[in-house]
Order: structure tokens, then sequence, then C-alpha cells
């Protein structure tokens, strides 16, 4: 067989993504039944925890999620909302402490039409960002470069993760 000039990037797990067959279960309900390794889970609290973002658009894209199954933000309750919150000023801490990004993007997308990709259980996103992040490759190529794997960016999150 002759060789082209195309170098490949194989990602066999967004296989679901282009046949459509996402299946019924949220991946927010069964990432915390798995190990911490496993389930890219960084930090547990009493309500809600901290994962890595599997599709991230920056290294170090993670989100703040209830173990709750809700998908409105006027259904969290006042304990959720507060952890959530304090869980994002701890994620913004470790970001900084392994990455130092020049800034952040922290929100939520309630709905599919706000662009939730997950609509029926919230999720807080917090993206780290640097001048000259993006480039061309999304835009062109439909892909993102990411200079580490999930594996290591949740060990170093995990690891600088601040304490109450």
């Amino acid at each position: 067989m002759t060789e082209d000039a195309f170098q490949r990037l194989w990602a066999p797990e967004r296989l679901t993504y282009v046949t459509g067959e996402k299946g019924d279960e949220c991946p927010f309900c069964v990432a915390p039944g798995k190990s911490d390794e496993d389930g890219l889970v960084i930090a547990r609290g009493e309500t809600a925890y901290a994962v890595l973002n599997l599709y991230p658009y920056n290294p170090g894209h993670l989100m703040l999620v209830p173990y709750r199954h809700v998908a409105g933000y006027d259904e969290l309750t006042p304990d959720e909302v507060a952890e959530i919150g304090a869980l994002t000023q701890r994620a913004i801490a470790a970001t900084r402490a392994v990455s130092s990004p020049q800034g952040f993007n922290v929100g939520l997308n309630l709905g599919d039409v706000a662009g939730a990709g997950i609509a029926k259980h919230l999720h807080q996103h917090v993206v780290p960002r640097w001048g000259g992040d993006t480039n061309f490759m999304p835009v062109v190529a439909r892909t993102r470069v990411l200079p580490q794997l999930l594996a290591e960016t949740r060990r170093m999150l995990a690891d600088a993760w601040p304490q109450k």
C-alpha cells in the first residue's frame, strides 16, 4: 500500500459523536461511580464534584457538576449553589498553580439552544485561557490540539486542588 502525506489523529472515543449513538446513560451520573482516574474526577464534595471535560476546548477544561440529575440552575438547592461556587474557586486556584493561565471562561449553557452538550444535567465550565490559545486547527480541520493527556491533567489538578 502506498503511504500518503497525511498524518492520522486517532480518537476512537469520538465515534459515538460521529454515529450519534450517545446512549441513554448520563455521563455526569456515571462518572462519580467510577474511580477518580477512570471517571476523570478531580475532587468530590458533598453535593457536587469537579471533573475534566472529556472533549476539552483547552488543557485543564473542567466542569463542576451536582450529583443530582437536574437541568436548571433554579432547581439547585442553596447547598448545591454554594458548593459549586466553592469548587469553582478551588478549580481556578488549582489551574493557576499548575498551568498559569492568563484568564478563564466560567459559565453555564442551560438548554440545547444555549449550546449545552448535555442539557439534562447541569454543569458549569471552567476553561483556562492563554493569549494565542486558539488557532486555525478547530476552524479548518475541526481538530483541537491538546499538549497533554487527560490522565496527566487530572493528576496534576487533583494534586494541586486546595482543601477546604
